[in-house]
């Protein structure tokens, strides 16, 4: 049976409960000015004991966690960085933090200060925990079997205070980032020689530069995200079988803003995702083996940008709809195959009644191919020469790529329950 007891540190401290339960030891800890109560409590607990911490404001500097505890917060307390100190580093296994606040962090130029810093450690899990005011969020370093679970990450609140990344990933694996809200960060969640990870239902929204940013990370999968009114977008680069599916890529504007920039990556799948006002809903620049189908374009400045640098894309059973330019390339493309896709431009006839269109749709016009080439020709959008120009293209086409046609163009928009719904909750 547990025995609890109270040790009284000193008179004018703090008053730590230990509560013995076997061999697992709590304490349960308070702020106290002056006084680094959750250090000291680290030093006393040792490894599968759990610590809880009370509502309040707890002002360390740096705390270091070099054991295997849980870490629950009790009221949301708050471990307060005073913008100057990085709040708690974690450099041992079987670790869980729980209901804390991670709160003005410092920031360098120089070093990767972070909130919550992970490092050379495996079996995390941190969940309900919020972080506000951080240059970077959290930062894991060299980690594997790490979860980051309904947490809510916000930053560039302080005016002139430089904000990194929200959730940030170097060198580690087998990764799960789920429910969880980020914004106002550099980039929301950042990837980097990061492998066999889960990216699910986060809300990464309103970052500065990309919603998300892959960079030499393999064999991941994305889903059920929201990726909204970031700067640039979402960039996967220099990776290879990435599945994204069932996202939404919205309101990403700007002269470089796209929903998705695929930049030399291969294998890779995107389905089922729904990208809705983008200037550029995907660009593809080196892009191999790529497969885009069941997705939805929807109101974007161009659908698709793929360059001729691309190889073996296959485009299948998409929606587009009220898209300004469905398809641009700047060059001799080849697709591997670009068949039964909805193309709200389509002007053809279905005399069988088969639901296929009878003659192939050619979804680059000339003008696209002249503003690929000479962008300030923009200007002459909506111009009864650009459509005149376009008709007799279409007619008698002679500068559009003869092998870039859909041969079988559906004649009703595709139904996509899971795009449809996905859309419908943001």
């Amino acid at each position: 049976m547990g025995r609890v007891f109270t040790f009284k540190i000193s008179l004018f401290l703090f008053f730590p409960f230990w509560i013995l339960n076997g061999y697992a030891t709590t304490i349960v800890v308070s702020p106290v000015n002056q006084q680094k109560v959750i250090s000291n409590a680290f030093q006393q607990l040792k490894d599968g004991d759990t610590l809880i911490v009370k509502s309040g404001v707890y002002q360390e500097g740096a705390i270091l966690l070099n054991k295997g505890l849980t870490i629950i917060g009790e009221g949301l307390p708050v471990i307060d960085g005073e913008n100057k100190y990085e709040n708690l580093l974690v450099e041992h296994d079987n670790v869980r933090i729980k209901g804390v606040v991670f709160k003005n962090s410092g920031s360098s130029s120089f070093t990767d200060i972070a909130a919550l810093k992970i490092k050379n450690s495996k079996n995390i899990v941190v969940e309900n925990c919020r972080f506000e005011n951080n240059f970077f969020g959290i930062h894991t370093i060299n980690s594997s079997n790490v979860s980051y679970l309904n947490n809510e990450l916000i930053s560039g609140m302080t005016k002139g205070k430089p904000s990194s990344n929200g959730i940030h990933c170097w060198k580690s694996k087998h990764l799960t980032l789920k429910n969880n809200t980020i914004k106002g960060h550099r980039d929301g969640i950042y990837f980097e020689f990061v492998t066999q990870s889960l990216i699910e239902n986060n809300h990464s929204v309103g970052n500065k530069r990309y919603g998300l940013h892959f960079m030499f990370s393999h064999d991941n999968l994305y889903k059920k995200n929201e990726f909204r009114s970031n700067g640039a977008g979402v960039a996967v680069m220099y990776s290879k079988r990435v599945h994204m599916v069932n996202n939404l890529f919205a309101e990403n504007w700007g002269n470089a803003a796209y929903g998705v920039l695929l930049k030399e990556i291969d294998d890779s799948k995107i389905e089922n995702n729904v990208f809705h006002e983008n200037t550029i809903a995907i660009l593809s620049d080196g892009a191999n083996r790529i497969q885009i189908f069941n997705n939805q374009f929807l109101k974007n400045g161009w659908a698709l940008k793929v360059q001729a640098s691309c190889s073996d894309v296959e485009l299948n059973q998409n929606n587009f709809i009220g898209n300004t330019f469905d398809l641009a390339t700047n060059g001799n493309l080849v697709m591997k195959s670009m068949d039964r896709n909805y193309w709200d431009k389509y002007e053809g006839y279905d005399l069988n009644k088969d639901g296929i269109g009878d003659v192939p749709y050619r979804p680059i016009t000339f003008y696209s191919l002249i503003i690929e080439r000479n962008p300030g020709t923009l200007m002459l959008f909506r111009s009864f020469f650009v459509k005149l120009m376009d008709k007799a293209e279409s007619v008698f086409p002679s500068l559009t790529p003869e092998n870039l046609k859909d041969t079988a163009p559906v004649m009703k928009k595709i139904k996509h329950l899971t795009n449809d719904s996905v859309f419908s909750n943001k």
